[in-house]
C-alpha cells in the first residue's frame, strides 16, 4: 500500500516542478516550502530519506532547476531557505546540509548568514 501514495507523491512533486520551470518571475517561498515538505522525515529524524532517487532527493534537484532559471530565482530562493532556517532553527544543519547530501549546488550556502543580496 505504500507504493501508491510514494507515486502519487512523486507525480505532485513533478507536477509542480514542471509549473515552477515555466515562470521566470521570483520563486513562491511557498514552493520552497512544498518541496522541502518532501524531506520532512531527513528534517525531523535525519533519517530515512535522503537517499538517491527519493522523493526528498528529487525535490531538492527540482530547487536546483528552479534557482538554474535566472538569478532573480536564486536570490528568491535564498530568502526562503533564510526564513526557512529562521522558522525551524533546531533543524537548520539538516536544511543546510540537504541539497548537497543528494548531490544538488543550489549556488550559494545555506547559511544564516548568507546575504542573498549578492
Amino acid at each position: 500500500m505504500g507504493r501508491p501514495k510514494k507515486s502519487f507523491t512523486l507525480i505532485g512533486l513533478m507536477m509542480l516542478l514542471l509549473s515552477a520551470t515555466f515562470v521566470s518571475a521570483v520563486v513562491e517561498c511557498a514552493t520552497v516550502s512544498l518541496l522541502f515538505s518532501a524531506c520532512s522525515n531527513f528534517l525531523s529524524y535525519g533519517s530515512p530519506d535522503p537517499f538517491p532517487g527519493s522523493p526528498c532527493c528529487d525535490a531538492m534537484k527540482g530547487l536546483n532547476v528552479i534557482a538554474a532559471n535566472s538569478s532573480d530565482n536564486t536570490q528568491s530562493l535564498c530568502r526562503c531557505l533564510m526564513g526557512l532556517i529562521a522558522t525551524y532553527n533546531p533543524n537548520a544543519i539538516a536544511i543546510a546540509t540537504l541539497p548537497g547530501f543528494c548531490g544538488v549546488s543550489l549556488g550559494f550556502t545555506i547559511d544564516p548568514n548568507t546575504d542573498c543580496n549578492t
